[in-house]
């Protein structure tokens, strides 16, 4: 079975992935799986840019077809922040996801509800033949002010999803995997991947 590589060191990424394209026979791994790590510069300016920057460094340095993404939460209140920055949003070095959570609740605090907002990802996969194709998926739903639920990572537990009733972090793996804008992302790419492996 061919191995894709997914441009990421995220474990918690690596699951959700493997979930959507079980249907594919392919074998995604991390770097750490093939025997490699790497640190990407993420200067991009768009969530496709940054997704291509880190497909075409995993993709150089391991020789293997590579899926890498780019996401980010936009909040209509912050004007789209954190978007692009959504990782590196809190002040404070080395800062957890709950530090990421609890920074954004306290810039929303002065502002009017409902907080609208979105998840967006850009998926890009690299090719040995130098080839790039990207994908991208959207979310939408509002922030709330009260973390809910264990599942998923980043603001998923603060992230509300009204035809649900729930928040991103209280849904089922399977429900995520099918609504969630990197789920979205990496479902319009599979037949990009069944192209690439010739499995169709």
């Amino acid at each position: 079975m061919p191995t894709l590589l997914l441009g990421s060191e995220n474990r918690g990424k690596l699951v959700e992935i493997q979930a959507i394209l079980a249907n594919l026979a392919v074998t995604l791994a991390l770097p750490g799986d093939v025997g490699f790590h790497l640190e990407v510069d993420e200067s991009g300016e768009t969530y496709a840019e940054n997704a291509a920057l880190k497909a075409l460094a995993y993709q150089s340095a391991s020789g293997l077809v590579t899926l890498a993404d780019d996401s980010g939460l936009e909040v209509d209140a912050l004007d789209g922040r954190p978007g692009l920055h959504s990782h590196r949003f809190a002040p404070m070095p080395q800062a957890s996801d709950a530090d990421r959570r609890q920074y954004l609740l306290s810039l929303l605090r002065e502002k009017p509800r409902p907080w609208a907002a979105r998840f967006c990802c850009a998926v890009a996969i690299a090719t040995p033949a130098g080839k790039v194709y990207f994908t991208s998926g959207e979310c939408p739903g509002e922030i709330i002010p009260t973390e809910r639920g264990q599942g998923g990572f980043g603001y998923d537990p603060v992230f509300y999803l009204p035809e649900y009733q729930a928040t991103m972090a209280e849904l089922s793996s399977q429900v995520k995997n099918t609504i969630s804008h990197r789920a979205r992302a990496v479902q319009a790419a599979v037949p990009i991947l069944a192209q690439i492996y010739s499995l169709t």
